[in-house]
């Protein structure tokens, strides 16, 4: 078992070609070593190179209230009134601290994805 860093994108396509090899090797077995610490100089990688952005606040609640089968109204007791969840979610009022908190604990959506920066339309 040869391992090297990962620092091309050749180097990057030959890790995930060795790694499809190497998907049924067994825990415990130099194979299963190797597929390990392959995996990890991948994640690495991809983390470096093609990191994905978190996502704006509001378009993480749209996107949560469609995968749970949400309606605007289910986010009233997370938000306050209709019309403050009206304003939330047509970006003319940005979430306060509470609002952040309800939405992570009603919700579970990550906070840190909650208190990223967003522009409001005027």
């Amino acid at each position: 078992m040869t391992i090297r860093p990962i620092k091309t994108e050749k180097d990057h396509a030959q890790a995930l070609k060795r790694i499809e090899a190497l998907m049924t090797a067994r825990a415990d077995t130099p194979e299963g070593d190797e597929l390990d610490v392959l995996v990890t100089l991948v994640e690495a990688y991809e983390a470096k190179h093609y990191a994905i952005d978190a996502p704006d606040p509001i378009a993480a609640i749209h996107h949560r209230m469609e995968a749970m089968g949400m309606a605007r109204k289910d986010l009233e007791p997370l938000l306050g009134s209709k019309s403050r969840v009206s304003e939330v979610l047509n970006r003319k009022r940005k979430l306060t601290m509470e609002m952040v908190r309800n939405l992570h604990e009603g919700m579970q959506l990550p906070a840190e994805a909650l208190i990223q920066d967003y522009t409001l339309r005027v």
